[in-house]
C-alpha cells in the first residue's frame, strides 16, 4: 500500500512516516507540508492514499482534497487531525473523502489506512457521534443557500421560531432591537412572507423538517 504523508508540522510529519514504516504492508511514497505540495505529490506519485492534515499554511488539506478529487474521482484521501470541527467534517464528506481521524487516536491510523485501502469509509468514534446533528446542520446549510438566508438571519429566524420577541433576540444576539427590526424585514422580503407567524411556519416548513 502506497501512502502519501501532506503535514504542515514537520516533526508530526517525521513520527507519522516512521509509524507507518512499521508496518511491512505500508510504504511511505512522499512527504508534503502543505496543500499545494499535496497536489503536486500526488500528481506525481498516484499514491493508494493520501493521508492528510486538514488546517495547514499557503492550502488547507480541505482545498487540496477538493482539488485532488475533481481530478482524480477514484482518489482515496484520509483526513488526520487534531480539530473536531463540524464545518470540517462536513466539508470532507461533501468533497468525499474517505474517512476523517483524530491525531490523538494514533493507534487507529494503521488500521484506518488498510480499511480504506480495502474501499470502507473510517470515521474516529467522536465523529460517528457528531454524524446526525452534522447531517441535520448539512441540510440546514443547503436551505440557508437556497432561500439567500445569511447565517446571522437564520439565528434570527431560530429564535423567532423559537417564541422570542424582538427585544429578547437583541439582547441574546447583542444587537440592537431596530437592527432585529431591519434584518426581519429583510427576511421576510426575502421569503415573500407577510409576518412573523408565516416566518415561523416557514421555519418549521422547509428549514427545519
Amino acid at each position: 500500500m502506497k501512502v502519501l504523508l501532506i503535514d504542515d508540522d514537520k516533526l508530526v510529519c517525521s513520527s507519522l512516516k516512521i509509524i507507518l514504516s512499521s508496518d511491512s504492508e505500508i510504504t511511505v511514497i512522499g512527504t508534503g507540508n502543505h496543500g499545494k505540495e499535496g497536489i503536486e505529490l500526488y500528481r506525481k506519485y498516484q499514491p493508494d492514499i493520501l493521508l492528510m492534515d486538514i488546517r495547514m499554511e499557503i492550502m488547507s488539506g480541505l482545498e487540496a482534497g477538493e482539488c485532488i478529487l475533481s481530478e482524480f474521482p477514484e482518489a482515496k484521501i484520509l483526513y488526520l487531525t487534531t480539530f473536531l470541527d463540524d464545518d470540517y467534517i462536513i466539508k470532507a464528506l461533501r468533497i468525499g473523502a474517505k474517512g476523517y481521524l483524530l491525531k490523538q487516536n494514533y493507534e487507529s491510523i494503521i488500521p484506518s489506512l488498510k480499511a480504506v485501502h480495502m474501499g470502507q469509509n473510517v470515521y474516529g468514534t467522536e465523529i460517528i457521534h457528531k454524524l446526525p446533528h452534522l447531517i441535520e446542520k448539512s441540510n440546514e446549510d443547503k436551505s440557508l443557500l437556497k432561500y439567500g438566508i445569511t447565517e446571522k438571519e437564520y439565528e434570527i429566524i431560530t429564535k423567532i421560531a423559537d417564541g422570542l420577541s424582538n427585544k429578547e433576540i437583541s439582547e441574546f444576539m447583542y444587537l440592537s432591537e431596530g437592527t432585529i427590526r431591519n434584518n426581519i424585514s429583510t427576511i421576510l422580503e426575502k421569503l415573500e412572507l407577510r409576518d412573523r407567524t408565516q416566518l415561523a411556519i416557514f421555519y418549521y416548513k422547509n428549514i427545519k423538517s
